[in-house]
């Protein structure tokens, strides 16, 4: 005796129902080709979704709250797709982030430096002929006019 076991498919509506996303994402996500082996089409051209979808889904949201790109994620599930774990490619996108993150840190802490210095000098009634020549003298401190 053969046993089959059909899985179960999904319309899109449940989809979004049971991932807590976006009809109109989880479009988007299919358009973008990472949803490839999840998906097909019935004969009416309706969407059907093995339940393994939800899984790719949770994936693709974790890797964005991690500052994967779409782009990122679809290499890694088409590693993933191949049979292989794309863990070895996951750790090295997060060590770019953090790399990314700390020069972003950096940048800020920059920046927070120099508002603070225009603030701790700011004016608030500069002399009648600075403001005559500046827009807002107090951004436009050191800027030689001509």
């Amino acid at each position: 005796m053969i046993a089959l076991t059909l899985e179960k498919t999904l319309q899109i509506g449940e989809v979004a129902a049971l991932s807590d996303l976006p009809i109109k994402t989880i479009r988007y996500y299919e358009e973008q080709g990472l949803l490839t082996p999840t998906v097909s089409r019935s004969k009416s051209n309706y969407r059907l979704f093995e339940t393994s979808v939800l899984q790719r889904l949770a994936f693709i949201k974790r890797s964005q709250s991690l500052g994967l790109s779409l782009r990122e994620i679809r290499d890694l599930l088409i590693v993933h797709d191949q049979g292989q774990l794309p863990c070895e490619d996951v750790k090295q996108n997060l060590q770019r982030k953090v790399e990314q993150v700390t020069e972003q840190i950096e940048a800020l802490q920059g920046l927070r430096s120099e508002l603070q210095g225009l603030l701790s000098h700011w004016q608030d009634q500069p002399s009648a002929e600075i403001a005559a020549q500046t827009i807002c003298p107090n951004l436009q401190v050191g800027i030689a006019l001509k």
